[in-house]
Parts: structure tokens; sequence; C-alpha cells
């Protein structure tokens, strides 16, 4: 009898140290740091905002009136507007956990058919945009059927596309330059995004506005609509989303042609930046999208994420460029900042997801 008390005395003080330890990790999951990520989890624009917000902070500090200046911030607003246009493409399909490595062909391409169609074939310069908008429609269209329907990879995929359109797009213009002066004098409708107006002493342009207004819709539809949802969903898990009633497949086509529609417009808004229609401009687009969405916290994994942390990132890169700049470095110090924070937010995006867990 007393060994069998004994035992069932040992049995109770093991389930008291079960009891402690399990009280101990719930403990551990309603911490600072579990609340903490929480809030990164359910709102993931807030590092690239806190980022940004550092950063012109501390460039202001460094430089004074010469930085917090109207021009100088508007000036930022204007050199990322063609980078914060494709971002918002790219958020869209990276959110699917696919990657668009053609955006900026398509891009180019759009630019280079508007321009053709106007000069070369006479075309009023209305319809020769509404040719261009409708050829980045195409070139998403194909992206997505390919990607839905044939089940190819999207960096497969969007690598083959990136390839053809580039190609085109040199064997169609025949690499040629349509002049800013031709353009200004025959269709300035071409040209439209790259014009300016002043409010209380700060420069914006057409295109400016075309791109925040384009990132809170985007954000608004993505948060608020049906669509929205799925876009989530079939990022996060394909399967589920599915069983759950999702037709993915056409999801993932919508978001494509959708993203295929912003490039063109994207291309119009860089016809009114640079002035001329060059078919070896905005090669690097791609690229420079993918830094955006990546600092802007949207996670590669797809699932998770938010437009208006894209063009936080967008932000984060003119802010540095500028800053750099102006306070006389070499511009590679530019790129090496980039980098790191692009390893920076791949890190953090990691964290988050681990201990979402």
């Amino acid at each position: 009898m007393a060994e069998t008390a004994s035992k069932g005395q040992e049995f109770e003080s093991v389930l008291a140290d079960s009891a402690t330890e399990v009280a101990e990790f719930e403990d551990e999951r309603t911490g600072f740091v579990y609340r903490f990520q929480n809030v990164l989890h359910q709102n993931p624009a807030i590092v690239p905002l806190i980022v940004l917000v550092a950063a012109i902070v501390i460039f202001g500090l460094l430089l004074g009136s010469k930085f917090f200046s109207p021009f100088a911030l508007t000036l930022i607003l204007q050199q990322v507007q063609i980078v914060g246009i494709v971002a918002a493409a790219q958020s869209l399909v990276i959110l699917t956990a696919g990657i668009d490595l053609s955006v900026g062909a398509i891009m180019v391409l759009s630019s280079v058919v508007m321009g053709q169609f106007t000069f070369r074939y006479g075309l009023p310069p209305s319809v020769a945009v509404v040719c261009g908008l409708l050829c980045g429609t195409l070139c998403g269209f194909i992206n997505g059927w390919l990607v839905a329907k044939v089940k190819l990879p999207p960096f497969i995929v969007t690598l083959g596309m990136w390839q053809i359109v580039l190609a085109t797009n040199f064997l169609y213009s025949a690499n040629e330059t349509i002049r800013s002066q031709d353009i200004a004098e025959t269709a300035p409708l071409l040209q439209l995004f790259g014009t300016k107006f002043k409010v209380f002493g700060a420069v914006f342009t057409v295109g400016v506005i075309f791109m925040v207004v384009l990132v809170f819709a985007l954000a608004y539809a993505l948060k608020h609509t049906a669509w929205g949802r799925h876009v989530y969903a079939a990022g996060d898990d394909p399967e589920a989303a599915e069983l759950s009633g999702v037709q993915v497949d056409k999801v993932l086509i919508s978001v494509y042609v959708l993203s295929g529609l912003i490039c063109a417009f994207a291309g119009w808004a860089l016809i009114g930046r640079i002035g001329s229609v060059s078919p070896t401009s905005g090669q690097l687009a791609n690229i420079e999208s993918i830094t955006a969405v990546v600092i802007g916290g949207i996670s590669l994994f797809g699932g998770r994420g938010s437009i208006l942390g894209a063009f936080f990132g967008a932000l984060i890169v003119g802010v540095f460029t500028l800053g750099l700049r102006l306070l006389g470095a070499d511009a590679q110090w530019t790129f090496l900042l980039i980098g790191v924070l692009i390893i920076a937010a791949v890190a953090v995006d990691q964290w988050i997801r681990k201990v979402s867990v």
C-alpha cells in the first residue's frame, strides 16, 4: 500500500510539473515578442513604413532643408513612379506565390506599340494607347494561361516571356527611338503622364497621381473584395482554396492579366517620364520591382503582404538614392544598402512565418 501511495504521489508530481510547463508555454505565447510578431503578421506594411520614416528622418537631419524641401520630396515621387506602378503589378503575382520576370519587357513593348502605331501607321494617339494597353494585357493573359492551365512554373514562364517580348520589342521597333520633340508636336497624349502641376510649391505629375491612386485602389480591392481574398487564398494554400470553392485557375489568370494591363499603363507613364519612346529604356524594371516588393514586406512564399508595403519599398529605394546623392556619396553605396535591406526583409519575413506557426 505504501508503495502504491508513493507511485500516486510521483504521478501527481509529474502532472503538476507538466501543468507548469504548459502554463509557461502559454505565457511565452502571450509575451511581448509574440504579440509584436502578430502585429507584424496582420500588418506587414508596418516594417517598411518604419524603415521609410527612419530614412527620411536620418537624411533630414544630415541634409536639413536641402532634403526636406517640397522639391526634393516630390522629386522622390517622380523618380519612383515607374517602379511604383510596376511594383504594384509584381505584388499581385507574388501574392499568389509566383513571380513575373517579364514586367519590364511588357512595359517597354507596350510603350513601343503606342509610339509605332502613332508614327508608323498614322493611327490617332488615343487608338494607339488602347492598342498598347491591349498588348500588355495579352502578354499577361499568356503568362496566366501557361501558369494556371498548363501548370508551368511562373519563374520559367515569365523568364521565357521576358526573352520573347524583349526580342519582339527590338525587332519590331528596329531599335529606333521616337524623339520627345516629335511626340510633343504630333501626339502630346502619349506624354500625358509627364504633365506637371504645382500644389503649394510641390511639383507633381499625372504619373505620380496615377501611381498613388492605383496603389490605394488595389489595396482596397485586395482587402475588401471577394477577389482580393481569393488572391490571398490562392497564394497561401491553393489546394485548400480549391476545396473551399475558390476557382484558383481563374484567379491566377485574372492576376496575370491585370498585371499585364498595369505594366502597359507603366509603359504609357514611361513615355511621359522620359519624353520619348525608347526600346532600350526600363530594362531593369523587373529587378527594381522585385526589390520594392521584397523590401515592402510581401512574402515570396505568397499569401501574405500588402500593396502599400510595396509602395513604401519603392519610396525607401527613392529616399536612399536621393539622400546619398545629395550627400555626395558614391552610387555603389546605394546598391550596398539596398542589398542589405533585401536580405533583412527576407529574414524578417522568415522570422514572422516561424513564430506564426
